[in-house]
């Protein structure tokens, strides 16, 4: 469903009396909240959605930002989202930029003073057009590497959305995290060409499971229930499942976009260019992302030799390689 972005602004102003915002910038705190706007192309109840409007959220309640958003934006909307909201006066403007990487540029060019923070498959453009990808993939070698020791077929599924590159590096370093504890394992990938259809990622989910995957990776939300329904094991991406489906996840490759979302602040607050690449903030070795599982479902042994790697790419010692590839 796509909703019209002037009809679904919500607002979350901060109370001036709010308390315990981040150290991070005192500058922004001491001075009036800084006007943010997130344009959510999908709803907000997406996952790559729900991790972003959380962050910005939590900044509100702080009394850092002034949040309005806009969710279920369609492509063909994006451009005028993004003019009206600069020409609101937000100062810093949160959204994604992967389905109009051309429009979302032409855009910032057009208002200069407004500093866009956008996901993107592209590079930082200019003084005020800053990129950042969801790189939870550290997270998903490592619950790779669990599904790896308990899969019984020896072949596991994932499904995605879209074979962009960083959708194919999370589901790669999910199928390299398998293939390092388990090298005779096949994995089974699905895309589902959107970002946001639950039943579709379902209905692909059934299929790989058809097809003998006993444990399958849901890049995509809706791929949970197609485990749940016959009985298997799914690990979760972006945020954590295990609540909503306490017998089927055990694991969930966790990101998390405060770290991001401080940096961007920080620089506005500052009066620096945000043109830059703000991606790294989100790396498992700077806190911006992690693995949470659910501990005794596979073996100690597995849960051993995950947490001895997850320390090496905390300390620097192990870099889980960064394929872009579509995974075939």
């Amino acid at each position: 469903m796509t909703y019209d972005f002037k009809l679904s602004r919500r607002t979350l102003i901060a109370s001036a009396a709010a308390v315990g915002a981040s150290a991070f910038i005192p500058a922004a705190r001491a001075a009036a909240p800084l006007k943010v706007a997130g344009i959510h192309g999908s709803p907000v109840e997406n996952a790559w959605n729900s991790v972003l409007h959380a962050a910005l959220q939590q900044a509100a309640k702080e009394g850092v930002i002034e949040y309005v958003f806009s969710e279920g934006v369609s492509g063909t909307d994006y451009g005028r989202a993004m003019r009206e909201y600069a020409e609101q006066g937000n100062k810093l403007i949160i959204g994604e930029a992967y389905a109009v990487e051309s429009e979302a540029r032409e855009v910032a060019g057009e208002y200069p003073e407004t500093a866009f923070v956008l996901g993107s498959s592209g590079k930082q453009a200019g003084d005020n057009f800053g990129v950042f990808g969801t790189w939870n993939h550290d997270g998903a070698y490592l619950a790779g590497m669990l599904a790896g020791k308990m899969t019984k077929s020896n072949t596991v599924g994932a499904v995605g959305a879209m074979p962009i590159p960083e959708v194919n590096m999370l589901i790669n370093a999910f199928g390299e995290g398998v293939k390092a504890v388990n090298p005779d394992a096949k994995l089974l990938v699905s895309f589902i060409g959107t970002f946001f259809d639950p039943p579709k990622a379902r209905e692909a989910g059934l299929a790989q499971i058809d097809a003998g995957a006993d444990i399958l990776f849901g890049e995509r939300i809706g791929t949970a229930d197609a485990a749940k329904e016959r009985g298997i094991k799914a690990v979760g991406s972006l945020i954590d499942y295990t609540p909503r489906y306490p017998d089927t996840v055990f694991a969930n490759a966790l990101w998390g976009f405060r770290p991001i979302l401080n940096a961007a602040i920080a620089d506005v607050a500052a009066g620096k260019p945000v043109g830059k690449d703000y991606t790294a903030y989100g790396l498992l070795k700077e806190g911006g992302s992690d693995i949470v599982y659910k501990k005794g479902v596979a073996s100690a042994d597995a849960e051993s030799a995950m947490e001895a790697k997850r320390a090496e790419i905390k300390a620097g010692t192990f870099e889980v390689p960064r394929n872009m590839n579509e995974p075939k």
